[in-house]
């Protein structure tokens, strides 16, 4: 007897799996059909990895470039993200580059859908820079100073 309730406990063990597996299939491929993808517009250039290693790596990548550029002073690295930024612009209907406080941002197409935060605009610029300022950085710079200076001596600082 107690042979036979091992038996059958195994055999509704096994049922119970088999049911299960076919029932989680059969939801996991209605699930998937009805949850939208996000749109991800397509980068205008060659990108420096493929997708799906940008999919999963682009993160430690840019990590990665922050310590090149604030530790060894190189600033021209092709994976930084002023480049992504400038290769990835996406235009809106009146033909300008979104920021990324709009959900057409090529970084918020797939974070907004995965529920992470962007953080990296709070500091970088979201849009390409214009070409003048991309050439002579330095220029502009001297012009936002001097805006400062003119700033600070108005209020009195």
């Amino acid at each position: 007897m107690a042979r036979r309730s091992a038996f059958i406990n195994a055999a509704l063990f096994a049922v119970t799996v088999l049911v299960g597996a076919l029932l989680g299939a059969a939801t996991g491929r209605a699930l998937e059909s009805s949850v939208p993808k996000p749109a991800i517009p397509e980068a205008q250039g060659q990108c420096v990895a493929p997708k799906d290693v940008m999919r999963r790596s682009h993160m430690s990548m840019l990590k990665h470039t922050r310590d090149v550029t604030v530790r060894e002073g190189d600033r021209k690295t092709a994976e930084g993200l002023t480049a992504c930024v400038t290769c990835h612009a996406v235009k809106d209907a009146a033909g300008a580059v979104v920021s990324v406080s709009s959900p057409q941002h090529f970084c918020r197409s797939c974070h907004d859908y995965a529920a992470v935060k962007v953080d990296c605009f709070e500091c970088h610029a979201s849009r390409p820079l214009p070409d003048k300022a991309a050439e002579a950085p330095h220029e502009t710079m001297v012009g936002d100073v001097a805006a400062l200076k003119a700033f600070a001596e108005e209020t009195g600082r």
